[in-house]
């Protein structure tokens, strides 16, 4: 903090109190007119104090550190100017304009009387500074020095308008003048308030007159290189004049290839092309352009760059193919394992095209979780149609220009990636594949997915049209192939444009055919291994499939192959190349691959109340999942816990409102559920759960607490459940039978609806279950209830005390029928 002794002071010098505005990097010096801008409240109140009740003067003193928005007393100057408020602006954004007009120095006591800083705005007792007197012969000598050089900076710094200059030239008093020059002077705010604290006049000129020198060094210099850079701008000017008069000097002495020359063989390559008429008529007004044009020429360039993107796409090149769909089905089931519906539609297709001449290339998307194979078989579809193969990313593209391409108007526009994949193959008809399309994002830069609608439409994408190119470019012939993991990001049209593929995940069956057929040999290979180093049994295998990954596709189980061939690689280096061979089984698997990853859900040994097993369909395959309900005395709360979510929850309470509209069947009074609290919990609390198929197991472990009968330990259930008890169909039924057969239940319970769903469960997995059809809520009961027969359970004759009723201690009465 600046703190300045002033000598010679007055100690008669007038005190007063006015308000006080802070000011950021502005030194405010008297004798001097400024406008400034004001939006802080803190100031805005001080200048309407000022002029309602201080006769237009206000303190103005400046901020020792800037950024402070609500600067505190130690963040001030002691030294500032008594201001006059001459005129003020109120701006529609709220701030005001106003214009100072600076009177005299003072200096503030913060310890006076007056509002403090915890206030709006503070008022301050003032002191007013008065400038020591100044030896007269020495004054005269110093000013005529700051004429001469404030004439010179007015020649300099053409900012500083001749009017100001005379008028600041008419003073002749050393501390008027070192105050009128200071505002007009480029320095820090800090150097300014020093100047502002000195009450020696001959002092303040001789400081004012020093940076009035250091001004007009700075701004000459700044003169010269300004001068120097436009000579060397002048000297690049007639560098370029020369050099175009040697290149015309060394064209007539044919020493440099003639431009017209290379139009000529452009419009050569054009004529090569199979471009329709209205295209061809285009390009050849470009290649006109080009011969009109200096090749040195920025606009050359890019009429250049144009008509090379044209000459070199494949226009209406079509490759002639040999269809044989038996060596087609070869090499698709060579390439995967199972997906027999999208392999069935690629010979369809294949099919058909053999018996028609032209067909319209179809628009396939797969739709499965990752690591299935959606990508390869997209690969492996070119390699079995004998077309150029071409995958393009579109997982975080945003704008619509990466579809579309710029317009040749931007500076570096180029085509889209339609168009870049087109010009790497020498035909018109490859198999693109647009690889996570469901990734695309919207911005300000536009939708690529609404550029897609275009592309991906067979009645549209025979005249498409690229912003770069201008021009319509056949795409019909394309095979466009598209791949995604969630439908749900995808707008509607642009699946309506698409033929829906699902490719759901592999069965545990299918993984183990995979890793011995296609991952094992593959990791053999890139490990430098003979099949004779390894050996993994069936059981070893599946193993490794059911604890060691999960997954709807198989990346992580190539990775645990991967691992147990890195092991024999260095048992092999360790041993000096001699002959290592390992045989893993499901003995010796957790030495090689470490402790079990993961757990499969199974059924509970022995039946007990209130616990039902469910089973759920996850991105990762079918999982069983245990549904527990508790009573307790209470009144009435129901607790759902779990992590479950919305749907899931409104399946709990759909289930109970069924119980209850069924209380007079079960034995139970019609406000039994008053007097009991409910909790319902599915364990793995941690996982989010949600979706309505477990709606009937809800329904069967809470009335299997109610009428404390226990469900069958060894019986599966999915299903949706209503308020009157009816059983809605699901998906995923082929993953969850699998999860139920993997955790050894005997018996499932499954929607009627569902029952044509059967066709796709392998038979492996059928013949060891039962699979029992239900319609309603009391056929699933019928079957769960351990004990029970449905006669017994809704016609009043069993025997059973519910626990409900036991809860609240009153004695069960049978109902009368």
């Amino acid at each position: 903090m600046s703190s300045t002794i002033f000598e010679g002071g007055n100690e008669s010098a007038e005190k007063n109190i006015l308000p006080m505005m802070s000011l950021r990097e502005v030194v405010m010096f008297p004798r001097s007119i400024v406008p400034l801008f004001v939006g802080r409240e803190a100031s805005i109140k001080a200048i309407e104090e000022a002029i309602s009740e201080h006769d237009k003067k206000i303190f103005l003193v400046t901020q020792e550190f800037p950024e402070k928005e609500k600067p505190e007393p130690e963040d001030l100057f002691r030294v500032g100017t008594v201001s006059k408020i001459l005129q003020m602006l109120r701006l529609p954004d709220g701030t005001i304009k106003v214009l100072f007009e600076g009177l005299y120095r003072a200096q503030w006591d913060p310890q006076a009387d007056g509002k403090t800083f915890d206030d709006v705005f503070p008022l301050v007792s003032l002191e007013t500074i008065e400038d020591l007197p100044a030896d007269v012969n020495v004054t005269e000598a110093l000013v005529r020095s700051v004429h001469t050089a404030l004439e010179s900076f007015g020649k300099v710094n053409k900012k500083l308008a001749p009017e100001t200059v005379l008028a600041i030239s008419t003073i002749r008093t050393a501390g008027k003048l070192a105050d009128s020059i200071m505002p007009h002077l480029k320095v820090e705010f800090t150097k300014k308030q020093v100047i502002l604290e000195m009450t020696d006049p001959l002092k303040r000129l001789e400081a004012v007159y020093e940076l009035l020198l250091g001004e007009i060094e700075i701004v000459s210099i700044e003169k010269r290189v300004k001068n120097r850079v436009k000579g060397q701008m002048e000297k690049n000017q007639r560098e370029y004049y020369l050099n175009e008069q040697l290149k015309a000097i060394n064209k007539e002495m044919g020493r440099e290839d003639d431009p017209q020359s290379e139009a000529q063989a452009l419009e050569e390559q054009l004529d090569a092309k199979k471009m329709d008429d209205e295209s061809r008529e285009r390009v050849r007004k470009e290649i006109k352009k080009l011969r009109q044009m200096a090749p040195s020429s920025a606009e050359y360039t890019v009429v250049r760059n144009y008509v090379d993107w044209i000459m070199e796409l494949p226009w209406n090149e079509y490759k002639k193919v040999e269809l044989n769909i038996a060596e087609a089905r070869n090499i698709l089931d060579e390439d995967h394992y199972g997906l027999e519906k999208p392999k069935e539609r690629i010979l369809e297709y294949m099919a058909v095209q053999s018996l028609v001449e032209t067909i319209k290339g179809p628009i396939l998307c797969f739709v499965g979780p990752p690591g299935v194979g959606k990508t390869s078989i997209a690969r492996s579809i070119a390699r079995a149609m004998d077309r150029e193969f071409v995958r393009l990313s579109l997982g975080g593209v945003r704008d619509e220009a990466e579809i579309r391409g710029h317009r040749r108007t931007y500076v570096g526009a180029l085509p889209g990636k339609i168009i870049h994949s087109l010009r790497r193959c020498e035909y018109s008809n490859p198999v693109i594949c647009l690889d996570e399309v469901d990734k695309m994002s919207t911005d300000f830069r536009g939708d690529p997915s609404s550029a897609l609608l275009e592309v991906l439409d067979p009645e549209q994408n025979g005249t498409f049209s690229d912003h770069y190119l201008d021009l319509d470019y056949d795409l019909s012939k394309i095979f466009f192939i598209t791949t995604a993991n969630d439908l749900n990001s995808i707008p509607g049209p642009l699946q309506d444009r698409m033929e829906i593929i699902r490719l759901p995940g592999y069965l545990e069956t299918e993984k183990t055919q995979i890793a011995k057929k296609f991952l094992l040999p593959k990791q053999i290979s890139e490990h430098g291994l003979k099949t004779d180093n390894i050996a993994v049994s069936d059981s070893a295998m599946l193993e490794i499939v059911r604890t060691y990954t999960r997954e709807a596709g198989v990346r992580s189980l190539e990775r645990e192959i991967a691992k147990i061939c890195r092991k024999t690689a260095m048992k092999i280096v360790e041993a000096d190349d001699k002959a290592q061979n390992i045989h893993v089984t499901k003995n010796n698997l957790a030495k090689i691959l470490g402790v079990h990853k993961y757990s499969h859900g199974s059924s509970e040994e022995k039946s007990l109340i209130g616990v039902a097993t469910g089973l759920a369909y996850t991105q990762v395959g079918g999982e069983m999942l245990m549904v527990e309900v508790v009573l307790m005395p209470g009144k009435g709360k129901v607790v759902i816990t779990g992590k479950l979510g919305e749907v899931m929850q409104e399946s709990a309470q759909a289930a109970l409102s069924y119980i209850r509209s069924r209380s007079d069947l079960f034995g139970l009074k019609p406000n039994f559920h008053e007097k009991i609290d409910i909790h319902v919990h599915v364990p793995e609390g941690a996982i989010p759960k949600d979706g309505p198929s477990a709606g009937i197991t809800l329904c069967t472990a809470m009335a299997s607490a109610f009428l404390n009968v226990p469900v069958r330990h060894d019986l599966a259930m999915t299903g949706e459940i209503t308020l009157r008890g009816r059983v809605l169909p699901i998906g995923g039924l082929r993953e969850k039978l699998l999860a139920a057969h993997r955790g050894l239940s005997k018996v499932v319970l499954i929607p009627a609806e569902n029952e044509k769903d059967l066709k796709e469960v392998p038979d492996t997995i059928l013949k060891d279950l039962e699979i029992i059809p239900v319609e309603n809520m009391d056929q699933v009961l019928s079957h769960a209830l351990e004990s029970l027969t449905a006669e017994e359970l809704f016609r009043g004759k069993n025997n059973i005390t519910p626990i409900a009723l036991t809860l609240i201690k009153e004695e069960y009465q049978p109902p009368t029928h």
